[in-house]
């Protein structure tokens, strides 16, 4: 009679283990989908982004004079223009260098060694945490784009630290997919900043607090706008694409939530007869008058939209934006 001792029994399932993952991944692989890799730069510039907004806003808060707020590579810097005021400065963006709650990460390092100079740098640690919970980010709202065109029996994983593999089996546009999955999707409500003509600002200097932007349209027109969020898109909890028959075009009808609503009222009451600009992507999308108060908390989105342009619009903005820039690494149809 013939007997396997138990060591080679463990040793033969684990080699049947490993052919089956093996075969498995191979069959993923060689079937329709797409690998997107997250881009890690644009992870650490919108930390920075962020970061230098939150110490704008605690620096003003404390009435803590300062000058030249800059971001740059992996460190936002600050100038305090009264040395008096320096141990105020540093203790006020205390919240900036404290460890994340849950996590115990130090995202940031605080260096003062220069006089009058605040340095906050992000840590190797910081930038991990920052990735890991982008790419988790994600690959949610991939799921959800996914799910919104209707694509059969969707698999969306990570597959390491940047990656991610979507199925795309039963998809009838593997391009326009391709397109949707990689757009950021990030929707703004901002205001036209009317201090100066815009050529100027082309030519010139910016007023500080403004950048210059262009419409989405052929060719692209450029406009003043004032770097101040009104809206996001995070605020927005529904949207649908839909005709105006007044103007008999397609739109996007939108529907903010209960914060987004109470700071697009405040923010419509106080520039009545003013133009505010939609953005999306860092794209004008259309520039209109604020005619009254806008209260309800619902509105559309005009700007000379196809059918498909319109429910492309409509589904970024419910299936919400990327938390940084996506890359198609590879495709298989």
């Amino acid at each position: 009679m013939f007997y396997l001792s138990r060591v080679t029994i463990v040793l033969t399932w684990l080699a049947v283990a490993a052919m089956l993952v093996f075969d498995a991944s191979n069959l993923l692989a060689a079937s329709p989908h797409i690998l997107l890799r997250l881009d890690a730069a644009d992870v650490t510039n919108g930390r920075l982004v962020s970061t230098r907004d939150e110490i704008r806003t605690l620096l003003r808060d404390a009435k803590i004079g300062y000058t030249e707020l800059t971001g740059s590579g992996r460190t936002v810097q600050v100038h305090i223009t009264d040395p008096g005021q320096l141990d105020s400065a540093k203790a006020a963006p205390k919240t900036v260098t404290d460890p994340v709650a849950d996590s115990g990460v130090q995202e940031m390092t605080l260096d003062d060694s220069e006089p009058g100079l605040l340095k906050f740098t992000v840590t190797d640690a910081g930038l991990k945490y920052r990735t890991s919970a982008a790419l988790a980010q994600s690959v949610e709202v991939i799921k959800n784009r996914v799910r919104d065109l209707g694509v059969t029996d969707p698999v969306v994983q990570s597959t390491d630290e940047d990656g991610i593999l979507i199925r795309t089996a039963g998809v009838a546009d593997p391009q326009r997919l391709g397109q949707i999955l990689t757009r950021p999707g990030r929707l703004s409500f901002q205001l036209v900043d009317q201090s100066m003509p815009v050529n100027e600002a082309i030519n010139g200097r910016p007023p500080v607090g403004s950048a210059v932007f262009y419409s989405m349209g052929d060719p692209p027109v450029p406009y003043l706008i004032e770097n101040w969020v009104i809206l996001s898109g995070e605020n927005v909890v529904d949207a649908e694409a839909t005709r105006n028959l007044a103007i008999d075009e397609p739109v996007v009808a939108f529907r903010l939530d209960s914060r987004g609503t109470a700071r697009f009222k405040w923010a419509t009451t106080q520039n009545v007869g003013k133009p505010f600009a939609v953005m999306l992507d860092d794209q004008v999308i259309s520039v209109p008058i604020i005619r009254e108060p806008i209260e309800g908390g619902t509105g559309q989105i005009s700007g000379n939209f196809t059918a498909e342009s319109a429910n492309d619009l409509a589904l970024l903005l419910r299936t919400g934006p990327l938390p940084a820039r996506l890359t198609i690494a590879e495709e298989a149809r």
